[in-house]
């Protein structure tokens, strides 16, 4: 006998994962932004960065990056500049304009987060993130442990 949907536990997370995304992502659209481009402001909000350096954070390809920091720029969240002491390097940063917005985006989240996981209490949101973490994503970087 097949087992159900809700024993399967990657069809769970990946049922449930559709719709958390789709409370966040209802949650961005208080600034109009996809995931990456609030990702990319909330990555810039402790300080500027190279470009190459956000790209390793973000974990995303430095040609994806571009794009998104071209859409970035073009709305008034975030700036690159060269870096003088290295002609080659671009260093990248939020503006004020950007911090306004990521607050709103910020408080958005936070409500959607109370939420989903307002039945969970702060031990519990702990041992989530914990265990997610640990979930592999990429068989390849496990295999190479």
């Amino acid at each position: 006998m097949a087992a159900l949907p809700t024993d399967r536990l990657g069809f769970l997370l990946s049922f449930r994962g559709e719709l958390t995304g789709a409370r966040i992502r209802a949650a961005l659209g208080v600034a109009g932004l996809h995931p990456r481009s609030a990702m990319t402001l909330m990555r810039l909000a402790p300080g500027a960065m190279s470009q190459r350096e956000l790209a390793a954070a973000m974990e995303v390809d430095p040609s994806q990056l571009v794009g998104i920091l071209n859409d970035l720029e073009s709305a008034g969240l975030a700036e690159r500049r060269r870096d003088p002491a290295d002609r080659r390097r671009h260093i990248v940063e939020i503006t004020e304009t950007g911090s306004r917005t990521l607050q709103r985006i910020d408080e958005a989240v936070s409500t959607a987060e109370r939420e989903l996981f307002g039945d969970l209490t702060e031990a519990e949101q702990v041992l989530l993130r914990g265990l997610l973490d640990r979930v592999v994503v990429d068989p390849a970087a496990h295999e190479c442990e």
